[in-house]
């Protein structure tokens, strides 16, 4: 008798981003943002426009991670903000000095690329400097006298001041409402991708780690990163703080692209290597997802149906 053949798990390349009371869902064409907003359920459905399309080189490996990187940041700012402006600030309080001097020295059309630009490089500035400038400073305090020990060191203030962080997050009470958001992305993907209808009930049975969540992926930089940082600092005078910094940052680019095909070489495969090369990272959701209600349910269930294409299966990953 023929053996029976094993049905492959389908997997989806659509990702989301959790939002303040609301969901940001990517997908092979467009992108949607649905908030829950007092009124109601707002949605805003856009086109994807890739730079990689106009410019080919920039899909080629490890680069189109760098690529994807960037532009994943640039839109999730956007629609924290867009969603942000559904829930303002208590109307009498006062506006700071930063939001004065930006409503009269810049035009209207172009505050919000202003403060999408200005968000972007604080983000990125204040990621540097926990992740980066701080772990290789105080790694230095300890005199290591090879790279490989000094870089272990390295490596453990990276991953604490990360576990800190995330379980410091995880305890603000709108920060854990988006982490609830966040677990009802991850479970309406799951839905989706096991060929289920996409309803409430449907979803909320669903696991709330996914093994393609960007927590996976910042963990796994930091991982990357000790192993190159380990090579590299062979071949220079790690033992000065300007030099290691500057070989971090020329390392940026390599780590982040080979991350992001490490992360999809996983998330392509379902075996006993990926599973445990994926743990760590799904561990660390225990701190970045929680268990949605309902309503959070049904905002990650719209925003995957706005972005599903029409060919069925082009969302392969």
């Amino acid at each position: 008798m023929a053996k029976r053949e094993k049905k492959e798990t389908f997997r989806t390349s659509i990702g989301g981003q959790a939002l303040i009371e609301g969901i940001l869902m990517r997908g092979p064409e467009k992108q949607a943002i649905v908030v829950r907003a007092p009124e109601g359920l707002v949605t805003k459905v856009e086109e994807l426009k890739l730079v990689r399309d106009r410019y080919p080189i920039l899909g080629l490996p490890i680069i189109r991670g760098v690529v994807t990187f960037l532009d994943s940041m640039v839109k999730g700012i956007k629609a924290l903000m867009f969603s942000a402006d559904y829930f303002p600030d208590d109307e009498s309080a006062q506006p700071s000095k930063l939001d004065t001097w930006l409503e009269k020295h810049v035009p209207a059309e172009k505050l919000q690329s202003v403060l999408v630009g200005v968000s972007l490089v604080l983000s990125l500035g204040l990621t540097l400097l926990l992740f980066m400038l701080l772990p290789t400073f105080v790694a230095g305090l300890f005199h290591a006298q090879s790279a490989l020990v000094h870089n272990l060191i390295e490596g453990v203030i990276k991953i604490a001041i990360f576990l800190a962080y995330l379980i410091l997050c995880s305890k603000q009470k709108d920060v854990h409402r988006v982490f609830q958001y966040h677990g009802a992305e991850h479970k309406t993907i799951f839905c989706y991708e096991a060929g289920l209808p996409l309803t409430v009930e449907n979803a909320r049975i669903q696991p709330r780690h996914h093994p393609r969540c960007g927590t996976s992926f910042l963990f796994v930089v930091i991982v990357v990163s000790i192993l190159f940082s380990s090579l590299a600092f062979t071949q220079v005078e790690w033992q000065n703080l300007w030099v290691r910094i500057g070989m971090h940052l020329l390392l940026l680019v390599p780590v982040v692209g080979i991350t992001y095909e490490f992360n999809r070489f996983v998330g392509r495969h379902d075996n006993a290597v990926t599973r445990v090369l994926s743990a760590p990272g799904m561990w660390l959701q225990n701190f970045t997802t929680f268990e949605p209600d309902d309503s959070m349910l049904e905002v990650a269930i719209e925003a995957l149906k706005l972005v599903l294409p029409d060919e069925k299966g082009k969302d392969a990953w």
